[in-house]
């Protein structure tokens, strides 16, 4: 830089764009030793005092909301935005006590001038606006308000209008409706948004502008290989990520598998060139692999999994033994991946995702890997339940239960009991005791899914054969629950059918000792004890009456006047 324009550069720093990043440069020390030598060179003119700098603005404060809305609302260029850039200092990172008032007080509107920021061809308000849109939508408060509320089909509006456009800040679009669709309320709402200029009503599928095919767009229209931190990689990155919430219903995933949305995450993956060890959290990959995931668990959008080569793809990730090997695990199992393809004759994966369904059911995550709340319990169940499946085939097909020994450990026996249970419990009226964690009906019938695959390496004799009051006791309680389930309102035929085939080998089994059973019951039976629930509950009344020369012991002298008896 030539020293004779430094002045002009200071000059031209004072108008720099308010939002521009300043680059600053070190001088050599031989080049600050020459510097007072360009300073005896300047006229008396241009050694003219400095002048006096302008007293800095005041900070804005929540009072100052409605003035700077109509400002926002009237004004255009710079005017509206210097207003917008005051919304987002009141919401920024050191003002984090100021965003549920602005948005849940009932005192101003803010979502509604900052939706129509987003609209605007100048670059500054809009830039400011999806800021500060993005800060506001962090507060779970704020997420029911800004996607469910009166403004929010100006904010989704606004955010997928930016987004179909390719503006530069179409990545931060991304970000706000992922941050909003964490609600899980509202993310069927979000991706069926499907604006029309003729007012006419337009399914999703249908309509080029809506959400969903302006995502497919977004992804179809990447390069293959985007160049890293570019405008276009970010919106892609952020758009992968508001997609892997959206898939989480199943409703979603059905029109998300109707698109060319799994081929692109699919090739996200296939054509990534860094290994899964070093794939970081919210990067690209991770996201595109939680996709997969999450479309994975349901039937309408599997198949289309299928048909781009989701498997090949992601089935070496599984090896990994972290996150990622996981996420790769149980997609496999989703995608009906034969046992053979599991490593390690798939002890990784029946110790992985068993551990999962604890540390759920726990309200805990893992150190390192995953938080509480990132996978569901139905999911996770779902997982055991295709993985008990896969090696109950195989068992088949080679002949006794080496395969299904793998996933029958006693402890993850009882934890289905237990998800199975804690949902009769739930159901039923008069049922004292309750559980910490109240499962889903889905989960329900997957964990009795896992049960009746499991049964051939769940009933496993004693060596050598005996009779066992416990397992005898075992027999009969389990069945009784799985029974029990099978007459709850609400419980699919398949569950049903899958219960009372469980329930009939198990009551079956009653005349050996089961020593897997045992313990399995066992350990049930400890955590039942731990929650205060009724041990009596699942306790067979099939006995028989006892009786003597006089009849039934239970009987009951008439208690008539009259003394006469009525049989009812």
């Amino acid at each position: 830089l030539a020293w004779k324009d430094t002045t002009k550069l200071r000059q031209a720093k004072l108008h720099l764009h308010p939002t521009a990043t300043m680059v600053s440069f070190r001088r050599k020390k031989k080049e600050e030793k020459s510097a007072p030598k360009a300073e005896k060179k300047a006229t008396p003119k241009e050694e003219k005092a400095p002048a006096p700098k302008a007293a800095p603005a005041k900070p804005p404060t929540l009072d100052d909301i409605p003035d700077l809305i109509e400002t926002m609302l009237s004004a255009e260029g710079e005017k509206s935005a210097a207003a917008t850039k005051r919304i987002y200092e009141l919401c920024d990172v050191g003002h984090k006590q100021n965003r549920v008032p602005m948005v849940c007080s009932g005192k101003y509107d803010v979502l509604t001038p900052l939706a129509q920021c987003l609209t605007q061809e100048s670059g500054d308000g809009r830039h400011l606006a999806c800021l500060a849109l993005n800060n506001l939508s962090i507060p779970t408060e704020n997420k029911r308000v800004m996607a469910l509320g009166p403004a929010s089909k100006n904010v989704i509006g606004g955010l997928c209008k930016v987004i179909a456009e390719d503006k530069q800040e179409s990545y931060l679009c991304c970000i706000c409706l992922m941050n909003l669709s964490f609600l899980e309320a509202s993310i069927t709402s979000i991706l069926q948004h499907s604006p029309s200029a003729s007012g006419k009503n337009l399914a999703p599928l249908e309509n080029p502008e809506s959400l969903l095919r302006v995502l497919e767009k977004l992804l179809t229209n990447s390069p293959a290989a985007a160049k890293a931190s570019s405008g276009k990689s970010e919106g892609v990155r952020w758009a992968c990520g508001l997609i892997k919430n959206l898939a989480k219903s199943e409703e979603n995933a059905a029109l998300i598998g109707k698109t060319e949305i799994p081929k692109c995450v699919v090739e996200n993956i296939r054509s990534t060139t860094a290994p899964p060890s070093r794939w970081t959290s919210n990067s690209l990959e991770d996201f595109s692999l939680f996709v997969i995931l999450n479309l994975a668990q349901w039937p309408v959008s599997r198949e289309a999994l299928m048909d781009a080569g989701a498997v090949d793809v992601i089935q070496p990730i599984m090896g990994e033994g972290d996150l990622q090997g996981l996420k790769a695990t149980m997609a496999c199992a989703f995608l009906g991946a034969p046992w053979s393809s599991f490593p390690d004759g798939g002890n990784p994966a029946a110790k992985s995702v068993s551990e999962l369904m604890t540390n759920i059911v726990e309200k805990k995550g893992r150190d390192g890997q995953y938080a509480y709340g990132v996978f569901k319990l139905y999911t996770a169940t779902k997982a055991y339940a295709d993985l008990s499946r896969a090696a109950s085939a195989a068992d088949k097909n080679s002949g006794g239960e080496a395969n299904t020994k793998v996933l029958a450990a006693p402890s993850a026996i009882a934890l289905n009991l237990q998800i199975v249970s804690d949902l009769v419990l739930s159901a039923m009226d008069d049922a004292e005791g309750s559980s910490k964690y109240v499962p889903d009906a889905m989960s329900a019938e997957h964990a009795v899914g896992a049960v009746e695959a499991m049964i051939p390496a769940v009933l496993q004799e004693g060596d050598p054969p005996r009779k066992s009051l416990q397992s005898e006791k075992a027999c009969s309680e389990i069945s009784q629950m799985l029974l029990t389930y099978a007459d709850i309102s609400g419980t699919s035929d398949e569950a049903k059918s899958s219960a009372r085939n469980a329930a009939e080998q198990i009551k079956a089994a009653a005349t050996t000792a089961r020593p897997v059973l045992e313990i399995s019951h066992d350990l049930w039976t400890q955590y039942r004890k731990r929650e205060g629930q009724p041990m009596d509950q699942f306790v067979s009344q099939d006995k028989g009456i006892e009786v003597d020369e006089s009849g039934p012991l239970d009987f009951l002298p008439c208690a008539n006047s009259d003394g006469s008896c009525i049989i009812l």
